[in-house]
């Protein structure tokens, strides 16, 4: 049994204290969170012993949950790996590079399993393509949010832009080679919405508009590549898959399509989407690579790539404000 100790009960933290509840060969032992309201809830709600003491907490468990704000990230983190705890900490990884970076070396001294919240890696939508060749050339993501006064301490590309930069990172099998980048502050200090070029070493191009001062909500990405496009709706958990119709393929929409070359068959999919809980499925993820010695699914090499191209795109956006 493993025990476990959650840092933060707000909004999100709630959500990580509900599946834990859920997950096997687990025990919540307590949280600690310096918000009386919040802690008031939690052990009216839930019966759970409140924590005054970080370091006890982190004594008493074998797995912490870090679910609060992003400057917080690293003094916990690093009190846990010290102290050979098992991680898993909220996207982004830390507030700066450096944080980053240090925390990266304390991990792989520590033979410590350590896993970052990039929750969309696990969306139902993104998990119906596990099973195919994914090979995008092109990539356009849409993630576009009312505007919430909570999580804008950091940049929307930090809050909001980052799930789409990991996803991207994790499909493009190649270095970035350019990055191009505007943004604008529009109801916080930092930039509220951003549009972002990225270019590979391979050829590879991802257009990144996020927003999080948007009248809908939307989170799309669009991945173009031979002979397919595919479309995924993260929020509404769809996924289409359009190509060049083969023999072995079966419950497809198709049509016929006159080219230059002549007329080819086109094949529409919608593969069926996994009924599964993202948040959940995360967490198990990493009680697994726990129990089975298995490496994290977004560890945190990963989470660190993701904030090394986020800071650049960051400081893309800085530099063209200054100019202007």
């Amino acid at each position: 049994m493993l025990k476990v100790g959650i840092f933060g009960v707000g909004h999100l933290g709630k959500f990580h204290l509900n599946n834990w509840k859920e997950i096997e060969n687990i025990k919540l032992v307590g949280f600690f969170d310096p918000n009386n309201d919040n802690a008031k809830q939690i052990i009216a709600e839930y019966g759970l012993k409140r924590f005054s003491d970080e370091e006890k907490l982190i004594d008493a468990c074998d797995i912490i949950d870090v679910v609060v704000p992003t400057d917080k990230h690293f003094e916990i983190c690093a009190q846990a790996v010290r102290k050979g705890k098992h991680v898993f900490v909220e996207k982004p990884l830390t507030h700066t590079i450096d944080e980053a970076k240090q925390l990266v070396n304390m991990i792989r001294e520590a033979n410590i399993k350590f896993q970052v919240g990039h929750v969309e890696r696990f969306n139902p939508a993104y998990l119906a393509l596990k099973n195919m060749q994914l090979n995008p050339m092109f990539i356009e993501v849409h993630r576009l949010a009312q505007f919430n006064p909570r999580g804008t301490e950091v940049s929307v590309i930090l809050d909001l832009m980052i799930h789409d930069i990991d996803i991207i990172l994790s499909l493009v099998k190649s270095d970035v080679k350019n990055i191009s980048a505007s943004g604008v502050a529009v109801m916080t200090d930092t930039p509220d919405i951003a549009n972002v070029r990225i270019e590979f070493n391979n050829g590879c191009v991802a257009n990144l508009t996020s927003s999080r001062i948007s009248m809908k909500k939307m989170r799309k990405v669009r991945l173009f590549q031979k002979d397919a496009y595919i479309g995924l709706d993260l929020l509404e958990k769809k996924t289409e898959i359009i190509k060049l119709k083969e023999d072995t393929d079966k419950d497809v929409f198709e049509f016929d399509l006159e080219t230059p070359t002549g007329k080819k068959t086109i094949a529409v999919a919608s593969p069926e989407i996994p009924k599964t809980n993202a948040i959940k499925l995360e967490l198990e993820s990493f009680v697994d690579a726990i129990i089975n010695n298995n490496t994290t699914i977004v560890n945190e090499i990963d989470g660190l790539l993701a904030m090394q191209v986020a800071h650049q795109i960051i400081a893309k956006i800085n530099n063209n404000n200054i100019a202007n």
